[in-house]
């Protein structure tokens, strides 16, 4: 069985932005369909979805693109008024449209900061993620070897050996085919 997809979507006066979560879209073969009066979207593994818009809108100044969480589908109005809602359906009286549009933005947000914890960090955030957490671990010998090291060094050496570094001035080392400039 194909799983749902969640989705938001916002307005300003000439746009139209449904956000639609799904992580890792690009690796999901994910393709977004927009045509006047519908959007659709489908991806590998989950169920599609058709939003049949509460008004018409420029399918051809319409985009769409993928982010690592999401899909944001960008919607250019035809008519530059303010939807009352993003699907075309008739509201009746036991269902207010202050009940259809509320949307608990504090689980929202807690929802994208638990998606944002679980991804891995990559290259130069990767490096720092590392080199903090050496340092949380270390003992004081080793935490005084690294201030040591890297600041006497101007940021080219980071020892985590005190007996190494503890008696001695640490010399700048720039990386091979580089000038270390001292500036005043």
């Amino acid at each position: 069985m194909a799983a749902s997809i969640k989705y938001d979507w916002y307005q300003s006066d000439t746009t139209v932005t449904i956000t639609v979560m799904l992580k890792n879209a690009v690796d999901k073969n994910y393709s977004v369909t927009i045509e006047p009066n519908s959007v659709c979207l489908a991806a590998d593994g989950i169920e599609p979805i058709t939003i049949d818009l509460w008004n018409m809108i420029n399918k051809e100044q319409s985009s769409h693109k993928a982010t690592p969480s999401k899909v944001e589908i960008k919607l250019a109005k035809l008519v530059g008024i303010r939807w009352e809602a993003l699907e075309r359906k008739a509201i009746t009286s036991s269902e207010p449209s202050t009940k259809k549009n509320f949307h608990d933005w504090n689980k929202i947000s807690k929802d994208i900061e638990k998606q944002e914890a679980e991804e891995k960090p990559q290259g130069e955030e990767a490096v720092q993620d590392l080199f903090r957490k050496i340092y949380s671990d270390a003992n004081e010998e080793t935490r005084k070897a690294m201030v040591k090291s890297y600041y006497e060094s101007g940021g080219t050496v980071l020892s985590t050996n005190w007996e190494d570094v503890g008696a001695k001035t640490v010399d700048v080392k720039p990386p091979d085919g580089c000038e270390f400039k001292k500036w005043n």
